[in-house]
Formats: structure tokens, sequence, C-alpha cells
């Protein structure tokens, strides 16, 4: 085939696959956010591009096989759309209590007539929805050895009672009540829903009141960066008060020296008088 002909029929390709997708039928959802146990609002948009007129234009969600339900309908008939004509219907959709945190796909099927020859035709398509998860941490103090004078470790518990992953954790630690011997900084990393994690510090307390006083940094689920400071009390014990409530134990060091001490004057007495007993008798014997 002549070279010179390949243009013009590739022309008329690229022409007939551009009319093709002109004439069409567009869609569009809005992307919305929402979370377990709640419900959000779609609006559907359908735009007629086709060279001629439709009617009896239906809109319908299948929601067999994800964790959503439609209050109301979960089809929409919409106007006839003449040719560059839109029209919409909104559709509101509830999000099951255990639904897992993440994005959905959402199919969806548009269903026509073509108003000139009541040709049936239909378009089908998907669009995403976000379930995101509200952050809910709680934070807990807990100690080492807390006496006063002693050297010891405080600890903050991270505990995530939320349905989303929270990323990227770190704690700063603001000494009140104890001297730092460790770094003032953890970084902790990811902590997954139901699950928790400790900041651990070596401390030296030095007073019997102190404060966890800490900044924590972290991604909540949508990637979100969150800060938060933490003050907790910290229960701290002198060291009679932890020798009467079993914290600790009586040291028998002394103990056990002096009584090695005495066995030994007395083995040293007794080995004194074995001898002195000795001579006598050796005396008494010349």
């Amino acid at each position: 085939m002549n070279t010179k002909m390949l243009t013009p029929i590739f022309a008329l390709i690229f022409l007939a696959l551009t009319l093709n997708l002109a004439s069409a039928l567009v869609v569009d959802a809005n992307y919305i956010t929402v979370y377990p146990g709640e419900q959000g609002n779609v609006k559907i948009n359908v735009e007629n591009n086709f060279n001629y007129d439709i009617e009896d234009v239906y809109i319908s969600l299948d929601l067999g096989n994800i964790p959503f339900t439609a209050i109301g309908s979960s089809e929409k008939k919409l106007d006839d759309l003449n040719e560059d004509d839109d029209d919409s219907a909104t559709f509101m959709l509830k999000v099951s209590t255990d639904a897992i945190p993440k994005d959905y796909d959402i199919p969806y099927t548009v269903r026509y007539a073509n108003s000139d020859t009541d040709e049936i035709g239909n378009r089908s398509g998907i669009f995403g929805i976000r379930v995101s998860a509200k952050t809910e941490i709680d934070f807990s103090a807990e100690k080492e050895n807390a006496i006063v004078g002693s050297q010891g470790k405080i600890s903050l518990k991270i505990i995530n009672k939320g349905l989303g992953e929270i990323k990227f954790i770190s704690v700063q630690i603001f000494p009140q009540g104890y001297k730092l011997l460790s770094s003032d900084k953890v970084y902790i990393g990811n902590i997954a829903s139901d699950d928790s994690d400790f900041a651990s510090f070596d401390v030296v307390f030095e007073s019997l009141i102190p404060t966890l006083s800490a900044r924590v940094t972290y991604k909540d689920f949508d990637n979100n960066d969150k800060s938060e400071m933490i003050n907790l009390p910290v229960e701290v014990y002198t060291r009679e008060q932890a020798l009467s409530l079993g914290l600790i134990q009586q040291s028998r060091t002394g103990l056990y020296i002096g009584s090695t001490i005495v066995i030994l004057i007395i083995w040293y007495i007794i080995r004194k008088v074995r001898k002195a007993r000795k001579k006598n008798k050796q005396r008494g014997g010349n």
C-alpha cells in the first residue's frame, strides 16, 4: 500500500475515535469521607454528551459486597436529558459499624434509552469513598523503682483505642521532679488499632510529686500531623514508705557483715583459749 494513502486513513481512524469518546455519557461523583456507623451524601452527576437525546435515565448502585447500605433506594431516576444536558441524583449511604477504614470503590450503572430509536444503553463504572478512622488515644504513666533518691524508670503508655492505625509516633519528655539519665526523645513508630506501646526513660527521682510531662507527635489515619501535650502525675515513695509497703526489702548486708565479724572474733578467741590450755598442759607435764 502506498504510504501516502496511510496518512488520511489514520486521520479518519483518529477522528472516529475522537468523536466516539466525545459522544459519551459522562458520570461524576463527589468524593466524600465518612466514619464507621455514620452516613454521608454522595451526589452523582450525569451529562449527556451523545449527539442525541436520552430518556428513562436511571442510576443504580451495587452495594452487595461492600459495607454500605443506602438510606432509601439504591436506584434513582433522572430527568430526560437532551443533548449536552445534565442532571444529578443524591444517595445517602450509611457505613457499617464494623467497616475497616480504607478507600472503597462503589460500582454504579446508568441505564438510558435513545429518544429517537428507543435503543437501550448503559454505562457502568465506579467512584470512590473513603472510610476514615477517628483518632482515639489514651495515655497512662508507669514507673519502676519509684523511690526518692533512687534510679528508676518512668514510662508513657500509649493506647490506640481507635479503629485506624496511628503512625510515626515520637515522644519528647520534659522532666519535672526527676533527673533524666537517658535521651529526652523516643521514637515508637506505628501502633495498630487496639494495641499499645511504651516510651521509657531512665531517671533519678528527686520529688515525691513528679509529673510525666511529654509531647506526643504522630500522623493519624488520614496522614494529618497531630501533636498532644500530656501531663500525668506519678506516685513516688520515700524509702521508708517503700519498705512498709513491701515494694523493696530491707538490706541485710550490714547484718551479714556484722555476723561474719562476730564469728571470726569468736573463732579467734576459741583458738587462743585452746592454745593457752595446750601450753598449760605441756608445762604441767614437765
